[in-house]
């Protein structure tokens, strides 16, 4: 049987784990792409820290060159959030190429950008491919909850949160969720974007124009996995506090006690089966009592609560993206998402 063939689009830090997954899956890397200067013209085995491979990362503009050239079996993305920055999808679907993106967007972006996915979903389907998005959501966000779902006998509510340091991600993210401000300037530069009414939020959904936080797919993709009906969807932005001084390498400042340390995107979805989802993304500056967390709790009968601490959030969201490769091709075509492609399975054929 031959390999499954692969093109990483997107060499940065991601890219070390999802190619090393391919590669001991079994499974062989053909060709790679980025935008960094620095990158272009590496070998992929030195990006990830292993002898030379044999592959030598070309330039992003090059892709669909290099996919009329390799005809490779899937693309793996590590590269943006946003389904609108993610060109390179439609270079995949125009080509006839599945493609699995770890984009936060994509892992449900019907509810948020439905034309740009029909468009995508149409394109696919003329080519006979597969596009879906995965990752740690993928399990951590979606199946797991599901689950608990699924064992339950009567359900009211599904609540969760999800936890992030910025520390860990730079200057950038942490003024995009609004660390260092006091929280009138949080109302005003942060929280205001979402305090709109519905029908313009169904407005800027249907130009394109709106921003969902990371729930807003989640939400959707929960709903679709377990058949319930959207009655209404919304979000916004709740600052954090820490009651002491936190020393922030990613701002390059003390954050003093009473300013904001970062911020809780609240998603919250009303269905007409009358089950309520209340789901956040906590994305703060951490103090040493703070740590990465899942937390889950369903109500109803009986109540269920899952806690995961710690979780190794980067390893685990490529793991999930190489280890839906297969299920991305076996898929009918379209833009499939992973609420219609089964349970995360676990590759066995390892290379030894």
């Amino acid at each position: 049987m031959e390999k499954i063939k692969v093109v990483q689009v997107g060499c940065g830090n991601m890219s070390v784990f999802t190619m090393r997954y391919v590669i001991e899956n079994n499974m062989q890397m053909v060709g790679a792409v980025d935008i960094n200067p620095d990158i272009i013209g590496k070998d992929i085995g030195e990006i990830m820290g292993m002898s030379s491979y044999g592959v030598t990362v070309r330039h992003s503009d090059e892709l669909e060159n290099l996919l009329i050239e390799l005809k490779p079996d899937v693309c793996i993305f590590t590269t943006v959030s946003y389904i609108k920055d993610e060109k390179h999808l439609f270079t995949c679907a125009k080509n006839g190429v599945n493609a699995v993106t770890i984009c936060e967007q994509a892992f449900f972006p019907f509810n948020s950008d439905p034309k740009l996915t029909a468009e995508l979903d149409q394109l696919a389907k003329q080519n006979n491919c597969t596009i879906t998005g995965s990752g740690y959501q993928d399990v951590f966000w979606g199946i797991l909850p599901a689950a608990i779902v699924g064992a339950s006998h009567r359900v009211t509510k599904i609540k969760g949160s999800s936890s992030y340091n910025l520390q860990d991600y730079g200057l950038a993210t942490a003024n995009a969720h609004g660390a260092g401000l006091t929280a009138e300037e949080f109302e005003e530069q942060i929280a205001s974007a979402d305090n709109i009414s519905d029908e313009e939020r169904q407005r800027q959904i249907d130009s394109g124009e709106f921003v969902p936080s990371y729930m807003w797919p989640t939400n959707g993709w929960l709903c679709d996995k377990l058949g319930l009906t959207v009655k209404r969807q919304t979000q916004r932005n709740v600052p954090t506090f820490s009651d002491k001084d936190i020393e922030s390498k990613a701002l390059g400042m003390t954050i003093k006690a009473g300013v904001v340390t970062g911020l809780s995107a609240i998603v919250t979805t009303e269905t007409e089966e009358g089950i309520t989802l209340e789901i956040e993304a906590i994305g703060k500056v951490y103090d040493e009592a703070d740590c990465d967390k899942n937390d889950w709790t369903i109500y109803g009968e009986p109540d269920t609560n899952l806690v995961i601490t710690n979780p190794k959030t980067v390893e685990l969201t490529c793991a999930a993206a190489v280890n839906r490769i297969p299920d991305l091709i076996a898929s009918k075509p379209g833009f499939i998402p992973t609420s219609q492609l089964g349970e995360m399975k676990y590759i066995v054929n390892k290379k030894q």
